[in-house]
């Protein structure tokens, strides 16, 4: 797999600042008018992309009375599945106007498919890469349909454990996807803060051998702030223009100014990682003459002894280091020294330099 990829001529990898996504899902509260404001508004905010999800309630499910079709508790609740897909669903005769509003605005915009027809459908827009949410992860045949296409692949892994993930991964790999991300994902709404288990992220990407990121589902950005620490390339975040217009989403979903938090956070975030180093770095130059070295603190007459009474480890730093302070404690004066001289070798003299030095 590859350890940089490239989604609509934007790279992606751990030498770059993270890709941030907002995701739109249901925010759209069943509004074109708002699906195009709020992609306006997550470009304006910063982010590298927008993204939408694609399918019916014909395609995720069946009308049903059977207890198995009913939400019983959580933010969903007395909702049957069909209801609360067919009020979130963007419908398809959307998909081109929002995807020539978001070329036209300069913003990348790609989608979720959760059949073969929603694929279809993407890949008549020319979609740019392809999302798989963690409850279609498991779906297989979507999986290899996707993979088919031959686009950039990125997975959440949301209540997967290893061996699912492992046969998703190799699927795609088979079916010929060469460019993946791996998110971590907890699939609760809201996801709970304590169980984020964010070292998943470098894991993934150990044993995986691909880029990893984070689908955050937590209220807030602190989590996904962190992640960038964590190593991940990738953030993605639902996102709406108003939680208090209400949705199926909206309570875990971002607002506009809290989105533009996040951008300017990650990316400073991770320009401080930078790299493992202990040379004296550009910034701290200015500052190395203020550490504490020997100084004269009472005027020294040549041939005096130096002691504790005229001398004195202090700030700045422009005498010897502190390490030479018992043999500094052992020298006498080759010249008068004044207070607030520093103190150098070529002022003192010891019973044997070539040990000190």
């Amino acid at each position: 797999m590859n350890s940089l990829i490239t989604i609509d001529k934007k790279k992606i990898g751990l030498m770059y600042s993270p890709y941030i996504i907002a995701e739109l899902s249901a925010n759209h509260n069943g509004s074109i008018k708002r699906a195009f404001e709020s992609i306006k508004s997550a470009k304006e905010a910063g982010v590298d992309a927008v993204k939408i999800q694609t399918y019916t309630a014909d395609t995720m499910t069946i009308d049903c009375d059977v207890d198995d079709f009913q939400i019983k508790g959580g933010l969903w609740d007395g909702y049957s599945l069909y209801n609360l897909y067919k009020e979130a669903q963007t419908p398809y005769e959307w998909h081109k106007p929002l995807f020539d509003y978001a070329k036209e605005i300069g913003i990348t915009i790609f989608s979720t498919p959760f059949d073969e027809t929603a694929v279809d459908l993407l890949e008549e827009l020319n979609v740019s890469a392809y999302k798989i949410a963690s409850f279609e992860m498991t779906d297989l045949p979507l999986v290899k349909y996707v993979a088919q296409t031959g686009k950039p692949m990125i997975i959440s892994t949301g209540m997967a454990n290893l061996e699912e993930i492992s046969e998703t991964v190799e699927v795609a790999k088979e079916n010929g996807c060469q460019d993946m991300i791996l998110l971590h994902c907890i699939s609760s709404y809201p996801a709970p803060v304590e169980q984020s288990n964010l070292k998943t992220i470098p894991d993934l990407a150990k044993k995986f051998g691909v880029l990893s990121g984070l689908s955050d589902h937590t209220i807030g950005t602190t989590v996904s702030t962190t992640s960038v620490a964590l190593g991940a390339c990738m953030i993605e975040k639902h996102f709406t223009l108003s939680r208090e217009d209400k949705g199926p989403d909206s309570e875990f979903s971002l607002e506009p100014d809290e989105l533009r938090q996040l951008c300017q956070d990650t990316k400073i975030a991770w320009q401080s990682l930078g790299k493992a180093g202990y040379e004296h770095k550009q910034a701290e130059e200015s500052s190395i003459k203020f550490r504490r070295s020997i100084y004269a603190i009472k005027d020294i007459k040549k041939g005096e002894k130096l002691n504790e009474e005229n001398v004195k480890r202090i700030r700045p730093g422009f005498g010897l280091e502190p390490k030479y302070w018992s043999e500094v404690l052992s020298s006498k004066a080759t010249h008068d020294i004044a207070r607030g001289d520093p103190i150098s070798f070529n002022l003192i003299s010891f019973h044997n330099l070539n040990e000190v030095l």
